[in-house]
């Protein structure tokens, strides 16, 4: 069993860090306000508006800000500003065994993918392919808020993942497979491989999903996967939305699946409404689900959080 975080709360307190790429002051701000209109209280990382180019500080300093947020007892809720790059680059610096002893939520998703795999696989905590600080804002869907606070507060199970209406989950392989789910952003799994932080599929639900790349690249991705193993050692494959990735020499991204994932013969749904996309579905990374292709139903068997 995987270890569960405290449930977030009513009145609670977000740490809010930036661990990738740097996030323009006014939009972090407006954000925060948004955050705290929805009744959570916020603590702000020392790092959390630095910028050193294309990264937000050090990989040092900001992995000190995700550290003590791991460190203060006030915090129930880390909160990511953005993903963007980099992330791995702070994983070497974080203390494992101090966070598994403290757990805390953590969400996010684009390059936030390799933090959360991480601390799944070496903390042994349950993390939240969900919201980032930047989503908290008024255009954003109800049904994003409605998932996530689900996810951070609920311990009802079982509990069916189900995307928005009239966006069903479809099953492409006919199966059934359960095991803890992993995954997230494409790239930046791809970018773990050869790491120590390489992310274990083995017995695993595999998630994927990714955002501006054109097919031709995502099938290059898939192959990465499929030749380190990955996709071999998975129970099963869940892939999400292609958010604005465009077709290569004619080829879709849903028929990329068709040639390249469905051959594999594992059982695969299609479709999840998660990560870049307008619809945010809250996958807990580490928990333990069942997915069947038949039916094309995803079923958490273990809760994101605890009380």
């Amino acid at each position: 069993m995987a270890i569960k975080p405290l449930a977030l709360a009513q009145g609670d307190t977000v740490g809010i860090v930036t661990l990738g790429s740097p996030l323009a002051r006014e939009t972090i701000d407006t954000r925060i306000a948004y955050l705290q209109s929805m009744g959570l209280k916020v603590v702000i990382g020392k790092y959390v508006y630095a910028e050193n180019g294309f990264l937000a500080g050090t990989d040092a300093e900001r992995a000190e800000d995700l550290m003590n947020m791991f460190r203060d007892d006030r915090v129930r809720l880390i909160l990511p500003s953005r993903g963007g790059v980099g992330v791995e680059g702070i994983l070497p610096y974080l203390d494992y065994d101090y966070i598994r002893r403290q757990p805390k939520i953590v969400s996010g998703y684009s390059d936030i993918t390799v933090l959360l795999n991480a601390l799944a696989q070496f903390s042994g905590i349950v993390t939240l392919h969900s919201l980032l600080l930047i989503d908290f804002k008024p255009s954003t869907p109800a049904y994003n808020f409605e998932q996530f606070f689900t996810a951070t507060s609920s311990i009802v199970l079982p509990r069916k993942l189900d995307n928005p209406p009239g966006k069903p989950l479809t099953g492409k392989v006919a199966g059934i497979a359960s095991g803890p789910i992993v995954g997230g952003n494409l790239t930046s799994l791809v970018g773990s491989l050869g790491t120590a932080f390489e992310i274990d599929t083995r017995g695993k639900i595999l998630f994927l999903e990714e955002v501006h790349e054109p097919v031709n690249t995502v099938y290059r991705y898939v192959e990465q996967l499929k030749l380190a193993g990955k996709l071999e050692d998975c129970n099963g494959i869940l892939m999400g939305e292609c958010t604005e990735c465009q077709d290569a020499y004619g080829v879709s991204y849903e028929k990329m699946i068709d040639e390249y994932i469905v051959p594999l013969g594992k059982p695969l749904i299609i479709g999840l409404s998660s990560g870049h996309g307008v619809y945010k579905m809250a996958i807990p990374i580490g928990a333990y689900a069942n997915m069947n292709a038949y039916e094309g139903t995803v079923t958490l068997l273990e809760a994101a959080v605890s009380y």
